[in-house]
């Protein structure tokens, strides 16, 4: 019997399935969930099958992916207001428009003042209830249109700060300029902004150059199916019930 007889069990995925999936960097979180739409409504021949994502991962971002499918993606929001954990690496001595290497340095600062008793100073100063202003390179809309879009004209928006809680954040690794991190935080917290203001409280700049984000609440990013993985199978084999 070729793959493309096996049925996959259409209770698991229209019913409702959780699948973790870990992003490959340059992919959007859209990319992700249409890419498995697709597979599913051909593998399923049917026309149409609800998949969505708990919470978007920028494009040069890693990592966990939740995403539902069928009567599951109701359940999407209580997974986005879940805490989050995310490793990565910040620049320190520049900055960039979008507060990623996703644009280029725009401005630059000294670093030689900086010190690890200075490096702790400023991180001490980035646990608990923070309040953050989040990047004007976001998919928040402001009069209907995402910042981004805003941003790409030139436009310059106020934003509102928003309150947000860092429950961990540890410096792993210094290797100036280059700081590796790891972060414990609730939902809404934008890392890139973390990353950015991280830098002013050292009298300098900071933008991300790597973010992976390894767990959404209760789900491990060692438990995530690789997205090609994940394809091969949806392509070649029936899925068993209950989820992965």
């Amino acid at each position: 019997m070729n793959a493309e007889d096996v049925p996959l069990p259409r209770y698991d995925f229209i019913t409702g399935a959780l699948l973790l999936v870990d992003k490959p960097q340059g992919w959007t979180s859209f990319d992700v969930v249409n890419k498995i739409r697709y597979k599913l409504k051909h593998r399923l021949d049917v026309k149409k099958i609800k998949v969505g994502h708990a919470g978007t991962l920028d494009p040069m971002a890693t990592g966990l992916l939740v995403i539902c499918t069928g009567k599951a993606t109701k359940k999407l929001a209580n997974y986005q207001g879940l805490d989050k954990e995310y490793t990565g690496t910040l620049r320190l001595g520049a900055t960039t428009p979008s507060y990623d290497a996703e644009s280029e340095v725009e401005e630059t600062f000294p670093t030689s003042h900086i010190t690890p008793e200075l490096l702790e100073q400023a991180r001490q100063q980035f646990l608990g209830d923070i309040d953050q202003v989040p990047p004007m390179f976001s998919a928040i809309k402001v009069d209907g249109q995402p910042l981004y879009k805003k941003a790409r004209k030139g436009e310059v928006v106020e934003i509102e700060p928003r309150r947000v809680h860092i429950y961990e954040f540890e410096l792993t690794h210094i290797e100036l300029p280059d700081v590796q991190f790891r972060v414990h935080c609730s939902k809404g917290t934008y890392i890139r902004s973390l990353a950015h203001d991280f830098g002013k409280a050292l009298d300098s700049g900071a933008y991300l150059t790597a973010l992976r984000r390894t767990r959404v609440g209760q789900f491990h990013l060692d438990d995530a199916w690789g997205l090609e993985e994940l394809i091969d199978y949806l392509e070649e084999d029936p899925m068993p019930e209950g989820n992965r």
